[in-house]
């Protein structure tokens, strides 16, 4: 049976492809450092087995043991901290844990045999261009996040030409859905808003809301993840909800299942922020290859993650060192 590491295990993706792999009796190795992620939302499976590693990407020595003890045949590297809006302001961080640690990852993958790397970039990396984004596009990044992840994508193909590294490259988009980290302030903006409104604080919005995006529900990306392993080599995709919508829409969205709840958060917008306008994708080079279907219900999912964070523990706001203080926005100073 193949062994499989995901990295990231206690984030969003991480958390529910290793859920998915395990009920289908697949042999599972993760590993996280549980910055971002919690061990609540581990899969005791991994735990019970010993088969979990709270272990720093960066801290190359103990990322070795994990490989040379496990030998995995397939990575799925999902790690990663993804604050596109705060990267300038923490670069050397954003390089760290975005460039070296995936170096590290891939070192690893050349030195202990891994037949594929499957590694979750961003659409970050299209930037400015002219939506929706094809994989054909040219990579025109335009924040420190999306630079970090096309370097990596760059970096993979060179050790694919040299060494033979076989690979694929995912680019989702502001995918969402329960397990989320929604005490952070700097990122997944759907769950920052349920956790201001259960603390009673206002729907913050940069500039005037009509920033377009598209969310998409994390229980549509399980299979075409798995199907990695079974083919479509060295090629890129793109996974993600097809119907993009204002971000002011989403924010009315979330009042509307709040008031549902019982809660009647107002809306409240600060200075705009360097970001692109309007970002959401193409998939039909997935629908195509991997019968991706994306058929994810806004509303429902949105409303699934409200039930779930009413659930949850009272958590520490996670709160940056800023690297840059010059031009911060004032809503996180």
């Amino acid at each position: 049976m193949s062994k499989i590491l995901i990295t990231g295990a206690a984030g969003l993706l991480g958390s529910h492809f290793s859920e998915y792999l395990l009920n289908k009796d697949r042999e599972v190795i993760g590993v996280d450092n549980l910055s971002g992620g919690y061990i609540e939302h581990v899969d005791k499976r991994l735990i019970k087995k010993k088969r979990f590693y709270k272990v720093d990407l960066l801290n190359a020595s103990a990322l070795e043991k994990i490989f040379k003890k496990h030998k995995p045949d397939f990575v799925y590297h999902f790690a990663a901290y993804a604050a596109e809006g705060l990267s300038p302001f923490i670069r050397n961080y954003n390089y760290n844990n975005n460039v070296i640690s995936s170096i590290n990852v891939i070192n690893n993958c050349l030195n202990y045999g891994a037949k594929k790397l499957i590694f979750t970039s961003s659409m970050a990396v299209y930037g400015i261009g002219n939506p929706p984004f094809t994989e054909d596009q040219l990579p025109n990044p335009v924040d420190p996040y999306g630079i970090a992840k096309y370097a990596v994508e760059m970096d993979m193909k060179q050790a694919c030409d040299q060494f033979g590294l076989n690979y694929n490259i995912i680019r989702p988009h502001n995918v969402i859905g329960i397990k989320q980290n929604i005490w952070d302030q700097y990122r997944n903006v759907i769950g920052i808003w349920i956790r201001k409104t259960l603390s009673g604080e206002p729907i913050s919005i940069f500039g005037d809301g009509l920033q377009k995006r598209a969310f998409s529900d994390i229980s549509f990306y399980m299979a075409p993840f798995e199907k990695f392993m079974t083919g479509h080599d060295r090629e890129t995709f793109n996974i993600g909800a097809d119907k993009e919508f204002e971000i002011l829409e989403i924010a009315r969205l979330v009042q509307k299942i709040a008031g549902k709840f019982g809660y009647s958060p107002e809306i409240k917008h600060f200075e705009p922020r360097h970001e692109v306008k309007v970002a959401y994708c193409n998939h039909e080079k997935a629908k195509f290859h991997l019968g991706f279907e994306d058929n994810t219900d806004i509303e429902s999912t949105i409303r699934e993650m409200f039930e779930w964070a009413l659930k949850q523990p009272k958590r520490r706001i996670k709160k940056m060192k800023y690297e840059v203080e010059k031009n911060i926005y004032s809503f996180w100073k």
